[in-house]
């Protein structure tokens, strides 16, 4: 089975693919002055774009972790995902807090998606 890299940096991946599955790396929001619920929606947006890259979409999500730096920042973060989430298809979820590499960050979202 081939394994294909998406959106390959410096240290990861943005995306692997390999026997019917898209392994998402954490994704941070490309302008960390937003506040959590525009950071939230930031990185669904670039999981959208992943997702479409690799051949499939958010309705085809697994499971999804959601890092935030601060829970208070909970209903916030879930005001963004709502808004983007298809209440026909969703994931398995788990929140937790931690501190995340870049201090400005709020959220961080990694997920599991099968292809089609």
């Amino acid at each position: 089975m081939t394994i294909r890299r998406l959106q390959p940096e410096e240290r990861l991946t943005g995306a692997v693919v390999h026997g019917g599955v898209v392994y998402l790396a954490g994704q941070v929001a490309d302008d960390p002055t937003l506040d959590a619920q525009g950071q939230t929606a930031d990185i669904l947006r670039q999981i959208d774009a992943l997702l479409a890259e690799a051949g499939t979409s958010s309705a085809r999500l697994l499971s999804v972790q959601i890092f935030l730096a601060d829970m208070n920042d909970m209903a916030a973060m879930n005001r963004a995902w709502d808004a983007w989430l298809d209440p026909d298809s969703k994931p398995a979820r788990a929140t937790v807090e931690a501190r995340l590499a870049d201090p400005r960050w709020k959220v961080e979202i990694t997920g599991i998606a099968a292809l089609p």
